[in-house]
């Protein structure tokens, strides 16, 4: 299904976050413009391990038109305002103050462009001491106490995918679409602030929540849960790794009662969620015991019979093998990949086709002609 087809994006953006949001809006039928620099979105070099191009780069603009534009030239500015005058959304991700000083602030575009509809990601917001200030994802996880609650007790890790961008474009999808339904009713178009520290911070409200008004702060507790027992990986007579996670008390009678010793889940210090918490050392030792005895397919079997919520430990080629996977068909310069689908099924959509991921101004010639006429009235 199309559901955005008609609908003109231009993204002036680079690395994750914007390119994320525009990514969702070409998938739904949008045209998407990708505004680059002359030297191209900086995430095309992160690696060249999709085939000869960058993973990211390729998970993150497929469906789009590519096109160069050196924004500080008077030239390509006027390329620009000519899209911006036919487009219906803005997106961009440039640095603090940077889109404004090249003359296409959200607020001078929004007089000039009432329908439009402008969304800015930055790493703090407009606002604020810190709104100046430069931001990647790495920092953020750091700055919005992400790193405090991910990790072992030992230190600090960080999560292995781009969470924080990734988090502030999936906000700004969400808003974006919003805003087209508020048009849609008004007529007006609307300016959107998404932050990376804000989206991730928004993610971050129950520790904060336990940490402000209960008393308690999360720790890093590895694959633990810091309030919730048994949670966590038990090995397995096999050497393989079996995650449990109980999360009420009928789960936690179940699970005695599935290892042999329906008495425990009585026991002095198993009884309720609260006291295995504070006994966790106790309880893993209890669940720890009888895993080790068995192999892991053999302990998911009982699990599974007793309705308990497993998983399995997987690598990267487990989750390459995994057989719930979904893919999408995407072609890149390089030849088409199977990418894992998105997370959305919609029902009789099995046809949905995925745009080819653009060479750098790809689009440039035919775009610059597209929009010529209008671009020379503006120059």
């Amino acid at each position: 299904m199309q559901d955005l087809a008609g609908l003109t994006v231009v993204s002036v953006e680079h690395a994750v976050a914007a390119p994320y949001a525009s990514a969702k809006l070409a998938d739904a039928g949008a045209r998407v413009i990708k505004v680059e620099r002359p030297e191209g979105d900086f995430a095309r070099d992160y690696d060249r391990l999709a085939a000869g191009g960058s993973a990211y780069f390729v998970w993150l603009n497929r469906g789009k038109e590519s096109i160069a534009l050196d924004l500080k030239a008077p030239e390509d500015k006027a390329v620009l305002a000519a899209i911006l005058g036919e487009a219906d959304i803005l997106i961009q991700n440039l640095g603090p103050g940077v889109i404004d000083r090249l003359g296409f602030g959200a607020d001078e575009l929004r007089i000039r462009h009432p329908r439009l509809i402008v969304c800015s990601i930055s790493g703090y917001g407009s606002e604020g001491p810190r709104a100046k200030q430069k931001a990647y994802d790495l920092l953020i996880q750091a700055e919005s106490g992400l790193c405090a609650i991910n990790g072992t007790p030992d230190g600090p890790a960080r999560v292995g995918v781009s969470v924080c961008d990734i988090a502030a474009g999936m906000t700004a999808y969400q808003a974006i679409l919003e805003a087209l339904i508020g048009r849609a009713t008004t007529g007006e178009g609307r300016h959107i602030e998404v932050s990376l520290f804000h989206a991730m911070a928004d993610w971050m409200n129950v520790p904060y929540i336990q940490h402000r008004y209960g008393g308690k702060t999360p720790t890093r507790q590895g694959l633990h849960h810091p309030t919730i027992a048994p949670y966590g990986a038990f090995p397995c007579s096999d050497g393989k790794v079996l995650l449990l996670s109980i999360q009420n008390e009928r789960e936690w009678k179940a699970l005695c009662a599935a290892l042999g010793e329906p008495d425990a889940a009585a026991r002095d210090g198993f009884a309720s969620n609260g006291e295995r918490v504070a006994n966790r050392a106790e309880v893993d030792a209890f669940v720890g015991r009888h895993l080790v005895k068995r192999g892991r397919e053999e302990n998911i079997a009982i699990l599974e019979k007793a309705r308990i919520a497993f998983g399995r430990l997987s690598e990267m080629e487990d989750l390459v093998n995994h057989p719930q996977n979904r893919f999408i068909a995407v072609p890149t310069p390089n030849g088409t990949l199977d990418l894992l689908a998105p997370g959305a099924v919609v029902k009789g959509d099995d046809a949905r086709t995925y745009g080819p991921v653009p060479e750098k101004d790809a689009h440039g010639a035919a775009i610059r002609a597209e929009f010529a006429d209008a671009a020379k009235h503006r120059d």
